[in-house]
């Protein structure tokens, strides 16, 4: 019973440090926008040579998505460094790697991959998120991606709401909950949420949703934590699908 004990007591050690290291991260969300007839380009530069280049100087590759459409626009990625401040040292490693300067020359010989890059820095909500979720089920499986704009001085109303109601009741409906972070904006402006959930399908996601929408037990938390006035302002939502080589999947 004491070596049970023991044992019991050293995971829930290793636990807390884990998140700990978890929390001290810091993420980087890119949406790289290709000019056209260059996507293939583009994700073979990635298979072949970013994800090793990203791993050489540190950088951790957490997920790479397409959008679900039947000719996507963009590639969509997450990378994460061990803390905030050695984002920039890290990144300006491998932007000035040779092996990398290299590739990247090599790959856009016939013309530039890349029309537009979008960068989101966030933290993760270890609260919210209580680990990097990288095993999920096995089986065919679309991701949804969230971004929730709140009203002034609204965030904690939506951290809470999370974290004692929404999160349960998307599981409850058949949605698995994934990571979750709160944006790092420039000026000091408002964070906002950002959410993966993962979904059987498309019209899976779309039918959990509905119901969601329509549970009673949503309906009276939405409503009881509104009575000051509305939380959300707008919200932001793509169904994507991980690319083979993405950690996440």
């Amino acid at each position: 019973m004491k070596k049970l004990i023991s044992l019991m007591t050293f995971v829930l050690a290793l636990v807390s440090v884990c998140l700990a290291q978890d929390e001290k991260k810091y993420f980087e969300m890119r949406k790289y926008t290709n000019h056209e007839g260059k996507m293939d380009d583009l994700i073979s530069r990635f298979e072949n040579h970013t994800l090793k280049l990203f791993e050489k100087h540190g950088i951790e590759n957490i997920a790479y998505f397409l959008p679900t459409e039947d000719e996507p626009k963009f590639l969509l990625f997450i990378l994460a460094y061990p803390d905030k401040e050695s984002r920039n040292s890290l990144w300006n490693s491998f932007a000035n790697d040779p092996e990398w300067k290299k590739v990247h020359q090599a790959s856009e010989a016939n013309g530039p991959l890349v029309a537009n890059v979008d960068q989101t820095f966030m933290t993760l909500s270890g609260e919210l998120s209580p680990k990097i979720v990288k095993d999920l089920p096995k089986g065919e499986k679309i991701f949804e991606l969230r971004k929730y704009y709140m009203f002034e001085g609204r965030v904690e109303n939506i951290h809470a709401r999370f974290r004692d109601h929404t999160r349960e009741l998307f599981q409850n409906h058949g949605m698995t909950n994934v990571m979750y972070w709160y944006t790092e904006e420039p000026n000091g402006e408002q964070s906002k949420l950002v959410y993966l959930l993962a979904h059987q399908s498309e019209h899976a996601a779309k039918e959990s949703f509905s119901q969601f929408g329509k549970d009673p037990k949503w309906v009276k938390v939405r409503d009881d934590s509104e009575k000051d006035g509305k939380i959300v302002e707008k919200i932001d939502s793509f169904y994507l699908r991980s690319l083979p080589f993405s950690p996440l999947k």
